[in-house]
């Protein structure tokens, strides 16, 4: 089962995307385990996730963390994030996994 791992500053606000993105997957039926961390959890994320994508406010990280971590790394869409569109960055986490 892969991974996708969302980072934000403190992993709360992530988590209603994560359930969007949790709905969007199994009206798909694809097995995915979708989880939300805060930034200082990067390394730990980094172990199980196939891929990482940044929330925009912390975003000025990517370039750091894309040095820490051996799996793709992007930040999410801004507009996206604020219309909580899981279907939108599901497809940007599989894109970034070659599963799209």
């Amino acid at each position: 089962m892969k991974h996708i791992i969302l980072l934000c500053s403190a992993g709360m606000s992530t988590s209603l995307l994560v359930s969007k993105m949790q709905k969007e997957a199994k009206e798909r039926n694809l097995e995915l385990h979708i989880e939300a961390f805060g930034t200082s959890m990067v390394d730990e994320a980094s172990k199980v996730a196939d891929v990482i994508l940044l929330g925009p406010q912390v975003r000025f990280q990517l370039q750091d963390i894309k040095k820490r971590v051996s799996v793709p790394v992007d930040s999410i869409n801004m507009r996206d994030y604020g219309m909580m569109n899981g279907k939108a960055v599901l497809d940007q986490a599989l894109q970034l996994m070659g599963d799209l």
